[in-house]
């Protein structure tokens, strides 16, 4: 069964991006079609299972205003509904995890219900229509322009077609691109193309990207028993030791970010030692009334279970669903091995109290809807953004890059997990940097915009391009631009190409809460 849809601006990929491209096209009164490959709006926070990274600004500047909005939202929700304890309730910077890595770390399902909440006006009224479990499958085009796309329901199998003035690829894997078309890179380009002082010295590597991680949500209950099945490749991962660590996968050593070297953690807090469990905890019992919880609640995104041994796209369908598999296989012999055999602090082995939370993650395993995407297909854009843009080291006395055609900002450190074939890891100082709106356009494509992780970055740029502030910023911007173009009737880039025209839409940008400009402050 087929049916066919048209609105004014489609956009493909309902993550952070996505969603935001979408909100954003509506307020300027656009009928957006929406489109989700799972279950959930906003992909890195509810569908993958990772709480906000930041940078250390956030509390004052440097997000767009909704965003800012998303925050204070997620804290008013656990303020009207939770039984917080009397200084948490009255806490403005009110952190429900209490986690090390995020200044707003919470509950996936509560980012949910915010996003869901923040589009509700428009939904209700029409404006947005939203295809939740409907993955893009065909993209028809005419030479330099696409005409329409067609979404399969996952459960169903049933097609959607959708026709459209502008489209954005907002999936999490840039899948828009191939099937449209349109020329993208993927995995670490040589230094030759891109002049990077860390890119390969010798030929580009197109399958040498970031690792994957497939998350889970688990609780502690001391004394309890909730151990899993035995996964079924848990002895493949018991014994795995990849050849550039020192040390076994399933361990309490990891790599260390900045030097590969091996590190050692811990589950529960230990001077000295870095405590996985607070890492991205997304609810600290001890903020709540005594007995309202019954542990924290911890999401488990680790460099345990980082998944290199191969892509899940560029490749067959048959191997793409092989390393699915093996990335799940992972993370379930990660909680079976912490649950059985992991050295316990006290002295003893293993955590049989760490209970799988199959009610966030709102699958029937366990596991996260999706793994966390860090590094996607990337358009060949006007503008790439590359590491002397960005990196400390190289920008020196020069400060923050200016570019005239900003469309908003980002920080966080170049960061790279371990990589599939050169099994690179990187991990520098940046300074914050300006989304340049050339990387949010294709070299050739007329209609299409890029709204997610898929910009002009590169492989090492894009480890900072992909943090969640940064892809909702793209996405809201690229909403803005779409709707702006549209009113004109002229196309995307034509916006870009003419000075008086981009004043205008940076106008717009600004008055709807985008920064467009950094003050001079310090390396992150």
């Amino acid at each position: 069964m087929s049916k066919e849809l048209h609105g004014e601006i489609i956009v493909i990929g309902g993550g952070l991006g996505g969603s935001q491209a979408a909100l954003s096209a509506a307020k300027m009164g656009k009928k957006v079609i929406l489109t989700e490959e799972t279950g959930r709006i906003g992909g890195q926070l509810t569908s993958q299972l990772v709480p906000p990274d930041e940078h250390k600004w956030i509390e004052q500047f440097g997000c767009t205003g909704t965003y800012r909005e998303f925050r204070n939202r997620v804290r008013d929700y656990y303020r009207r509904n939770y039984p917080l304890k009397e200084e948490a309730m009255h806490n403005p910077r009110l952190n429900p995890g209490n986690a090390l890595v995020s200044r707003i770390s919470h509950d996936p399902r509560i980012s949910l219900a915010v996003l869901n909440d923040m589009l509700a006006p428009f939904i209700h009224t029409g404006r947005i229509t939203v295809l939740l479990k409907h993955k893009l499958v065909v993209t028809e085009t005419n030479r330099d322009e696409i005409r329409s796309v067609t979404v399969r329901n996952t459960d169903s199998g049933d097609k959607v077609t959708i026709s459209g003035t502008l489209f954005i690829d907002a999936t999490e894997c840039g899948d828009f691109l191939p099937l449209g078309d349109v020329e993208y890179v993927t995995g670490a380009e040589s230094q030759e193309e891109t002049g990077e002082p860390h890119a390969l010295a010798g030929r580009a590597e197109p399958l040498d990207m970031q690792s994957i991680t497939h998350c889970f949500a688990v609780d502690y209950i001391e004394g309890e028993d909730h151990t899993i099945e035995k996964p079924e490749q848990y002895e493949f991962w018991k014994n795995y030791q990849a050849d550039f660590l020192d040390h076994k996968q399933l361990s309490w050593f990891g790599p260390d970010a900045a030097t590969g070297k091996s590190k050692l953690f811990t589950l529960f807090p230990q001077e000295g030692l870095f405590s996985l469990w607070e890492y991205r905890r997304a609810l600290d019992k001890t903020l709540f009334h005594d007995g309202f919880a019954e542990g924290d609640l911890s999401l488990i995104n680790w460099p345990q279970n980082d998944y290199w041994l191969g892509p899940i796209y560029e490749v067959s369908e048959e191997e793409r669903q092989k390393h699915l598999e093996g990335a799940k296989q992972l993370s379930l012999s990660l909680l079976y091995w912490i649950q059985t055999e992991a050295p316990r602090h006290d002295g003893g082995i293993g955590y049989p109290g760490l209970r799988l939370r199959r009610d966030v993650s709102g699958t029937n395993d366990g596991l996260a809807m999706y793994p966390y995407i860090r590094e996607s297909r990337r358009i060949k854009p006007e503008v790439t953004v590359k590491e002397q843009d960005i990196n400390a080291e190289y920008r020196g006395h020069k400060g923050i890059k200016k570019v005239e055609d900003s469309v908003g900002v980002g920080c966080y450190r170049i960061d790279l997990h371990p990589t599939i074939v050169t099994n690179q890891l990187f991990y520098t100082p940046s300074l914050p940097f300006e989304i340049p709106m050339g990387a949010l356009l294709p070299v050739r494509m007329k209609n299409l915009i890029a709204g997610s992780k898929n910009i002009g970055a590169t492989h090492i740029t894009n480890g900072c391009f992909r943090v969640h502030p940064v892809e909702w910023n793209i996405g809201e911007s690229a909403g803005y631009l779409a709707a702006f173009a549209h009113d004109k009737g002229i196309e995307p880039r034509a916006v870009r190409h003419d000075s008086t025209i981009l004043q205008d839409f940076q106008t717009l940008l600004q008055q709807q809460g985008i920064e467009l400009h950094w003050p001079e402050i310090g390396v992150v």
